[in-house]
């Protein structure tokens, strides 16, 4: 360990307590980015992170604005002839529901048995927060890093970061940079250590059914009028066989399959499928024949029914031939898939099977978002591995991510930049569900981790 490495550790450990603190403070601001009854926390989220970053003394501090919840930026350029990072990481998180099933309230951070329960605490705020800190303590030591610092905190990524390509064509010389460091994504388990190095891709989708102008009496038109609900029910079965394969038409296309350097990191990990069965409640056997369950999560597409309405569901019965039923419905998209070729292929095989007597709406929400995959010598990625290796004694595995990060395939579209991860959350802390937590030994692995990784890319000569 170096002496100027060394003495931000000493200052990080001496800070510690305010550190934590202060993340607690912003884990409690309710920014929930896709419900509008959120609109005060998530400005109140995006002040917070205003304030910081100019009171640890970052440069050109504002907001960034897409056209929805704005992105907070700050710089720090002083180190001449060294690579630019530009650090990234959300502040909006998922809403709450369903709040019965919290232990405690979810916008009131508690810690117990060395964990943050609260919405939020892992995705992605403890991340993010770490990321900043590191900031923090190399500027109070030294007055200043030993990389060039852009920072990048998006305030929409939970609604599929709809705004952030207006805010990099609006601002492409504001964010030039080396490569993109991200403080979103996290490690497969909190041991072995690993790096990920690929997520997939994201296309969302509503259907609606109509079969009549109004919900109808069923004893008086039962026959010759048709349910709305058992219609999309039988569209939204067939999109599967009986052994959960995909079989819409050409929604494979492009797909690639994983690589033999894929499958070695894969099988490296020596992970247990009945463990992880088990750990969630669930019942093996519903992947689909031929598939490994990591290939499963990290590479393969999936075609999910997120949310399913229709008729009545009050208590007691209502007997009603309902006239309209809805359905959500998320695809995860492996290496090589189009976005928009996979939501026309779902389209066309839904309006070629419904009856001729139901009228059938499919809308894509949101932009789709391709998989992503970083370079395998990529050599920000090496010095990302040489840092998780100083602290954690071993050279990290790489693994994948199941769900969706928007910015890397953004970054390198519209910036032309490659996408490193540096994230302390972990896959099994309850991301997006009640109870979501961080592990306190990881805020302290975080905040080693990110100071070194400055000043390793700090020694790398600068690309531009």
């Amino acid at each position: 360990m170096t002496a100027p490495v060394a003495a931000v550790d000493a200052w990080m450990a001496a800070n510690r307590p305010r550190l934590l603190d202060e993340l607690l403070a912003f884990i409690a601001t309710p920014s929930v980015s896709t419900d509008p009854a959120y609109a005060a926390g998530m400005a109140a989220a995006a002040d917070l992170l205003l304030v910081r970053l100019g009171r640890i003394g970052l440069n050109d501090v504002q907001l960034l604005d897409g056209g929805g919840h704005q992105a907070v930026y700050g710089a720090w350029t002083g180190a001449a002839g060294a690579p630019t990072l530009l650090v990234y990481g959300h502040y909006d998180v998922q809403p709450p529901v369903p709040l019965e099933l919290w232990q405690t309230p979810p916008f009131e951070p508690t810690i117990r048995d060395g964990r943050i329960y609260a919405r939020g605490a892992s995705d992605d705020k403890s991340p993010l927060w770490i990321a900043v800190s590191a900031l923090e303590a190399w500027l109070a030591v030294h007055g200043r890093l030993p990389v060039n610092v852009k920072v990048l905190l998006e305030g929409e990524e939970e609604v599929g970061s709809a705004g952030l390509p207006a805010i990099m064509a609006a601002h492409r010389d504001l964010l030039a940079a080396d490569v993109l460091v991200s403080a979103d994504g996290g490690r497969w388990r909190a041991e072995p250590p690993t790096v990920n190095t690929n997520s997939r891709g994201l296309v969302s989708l509503e259907v609606h059914v109509r079969t009549a102008g109004r919900d109808l009496h069923s004893g008086r038109f039962g026959g010759p009028v048709g349910n709305a609900p058992m219609v999309l029910a039988r569209l939204l079965a067939g999109l599967h066989d009986q052994q959960n394969r995909i079989v819409v038409e050409g929604f494979f296309d492009g797909l690639q399959r994983p690589s033999k350097a894929d499958y070695d990191d894969m099988a490296a990990l020596g992970f247990d499928p009945a463990a992880f069965f088990a750990d969630i409640g669930a019942r093996p056997g519903a992947i689909e024949p031929g598939v490994g369950l990591l290939e499963s999560l990290w590479l393969r597409p999936t075609l999910e029914v997120n949310g399913i309405w229709g008729g009545y569901t009050g208590a007691g019965g209502k007997t009603v031939i309902p006239a309209e039923a809805h359905a959500k419905i998320s695809c995860r998209l492996g290496p090589g898939q189009d976005p928009d070729r996979v939501a026309a292929s779902l389209d066309a095989h839904l309006a070629a099977r419904v009856p001729e007597w139901a009228v059938l709406v499919v809308e894509q929400t949101e932009p789709g978002t391709s998989a992503y995959a970083v370079p395998e010598d990529d050599p920000f990625l090496r010095a990302v591995e040489r840092v998780i290796e100083q602290v954690h004694g071993a050279k990290p595995l790489h693994v994948g991510i199941g769900g969706t990060l928007p910015i890397s395939a953004m970054a390198k579209q519209a910036l032309g930049l490659e996408t490193v991860t540096l994230s302390y959350a972990v896959a099994d802390e309850n991301i997006h569900a009640p109870n979501e937590f961080f592990r306190l030994a990881s805020f302290d692995d975080g905040l080693k981790a990110w100071t070194r990784l400055l000043a390793e890319v700090g020694a790398m000569p600068g690309r531009g």
